[in-house]
């Protein structure tokens, strides 16, 4: 037991949150799915499903995390931190499918007219559930917020959509108790379903756009523009780059500088200028890479880029 804790213990911040959140959505799941059986209502069984596939989820995160905190090799020169945002794809897309199927299961009960038992232990199990996962929630988003972590972020998403269709389908419940009206529990169901798939979009697109180099927040680009428009030994600068994994942030751009100056004195601006940069987000990595240019040769740079990779003597 002791060896474990020591295990635990030395994780990462992201690797624990992940361990946690695959041990709090087991317990609800096992819970969740033993009454939503025996009751028989599909807004519970949604839940159970979608706490099974949150155990499974979060399981996959924490391999993951792990494999994205892998250092660079000859093989991976810029590590491997957009498996994160494979990751989070692969999330969002689990999400999606379990929406769709909870839609199925509520449909076929409005169709069928499925009665609902064990309404009291079911209102129970969706108290305590919902207590747990909103701790859960709070706990996810600090983490988050500390590490910036595209994973942990995903996750916290998720359980904070599961805490409002937790509401959702507590609220079901109380009113099938009251009504006798077994339909409201498929309509519940059915917007439960709908709205976990609405939730999956933003994961998706995060991971997606990560996935395809898309540029750092315009804000954060502008002030790397200002940083060097203002170093006084700068004379200009173009094609200017960024891109970020989740964990790094990638950053080129090329400097018009001095053509009489040495490489001595060019790098000295270079190491102030990324020490400026670097302190816009001190919770990522940071790769920059400059280069010099005696003249703005974007020109060129476009043309390579293109394709076109005739030189002229």
């Amino acid at each position: 037991m002791n060896q474990i804790k020591g295990i635990f213990f030395s994780f990462s911040k992201e690797k624990k949150a992940t361990v946690i959140a695959t041990a709090m959505a087991t317990f609800l799941a096992i819970v969740k799915l033993v009454v939503g059986l025996l009751s028989g209502s599909v807004a519970l069984l949604a839940s159970a499903i979608d706490s099974v596939l949150d155990t499974a989820i979060s399981l996959f995160n924490f391999f993951a995390v792990k494999k994205s905190e892998e250092a660079s090799n000859a093989e991976f020169n810029y590590g491997k931190g957009k498996v994160q945002a494979i990751a989070g794809v692969i999330e969002g897309v689990v999400i999606t499918i379990s929406g769709l199927f909870i839609i199925y299961q509520a449909i076929k009960k409005i169709i069928t007219n499925e009665q609902t038992a064990l309404l009291g232990p079911s209102i129970w199990v969706m108290i305590i559930s919902i207590v747990a996962t909103w701790l859960l929630v709070r706990y996810l988003e600090n983490v988050a917020k500390e590490t910036n972590s595209i994973v942990v972020k995903s996750d916290a998403l998720h359980y904070k959509t599961d805490l409002l269709s937790n509401g959702a389908v507590l609220l079901s419940l109380f009113l099938v108790a009251l009504t006798h009206l077994e339909f409201i529990d498929a309509l519940f169901g059915l917007g439960i379903g709908m709205y976990i798939i609405y939730s999956a979009y933003e994961i998706i697109h995060e991971g997606i756009a990560i996935l395809l180099d898309r540029a750092l927040d315009p804000q954060i680009v502008a002030k790397i523009g200002e940083i060097i428009a203002n170093m006084p030994e700068v004379r200009g600068y173009h094609w200017l780059k960024t891109r970020t994994d989740g964990k790094h942030n990638f950053v080129e751009m090329h400097l018009v500088l001095d053509p009489q100056m040495t490489i001595e004195e060019a790098h000295k601006i270079a190491e102030k200028m990324i020490c400026k940069i670097v302190a816009l987000d001190k919770e990522k990595g940071w790769l920059i890479t400059p280069h010099f240019d005696p003249h703005d040769d974007e020109e060129m740079n476009i043309r390579f880029f293109n394709g076109n990779t005739s030189c002229e003597e």
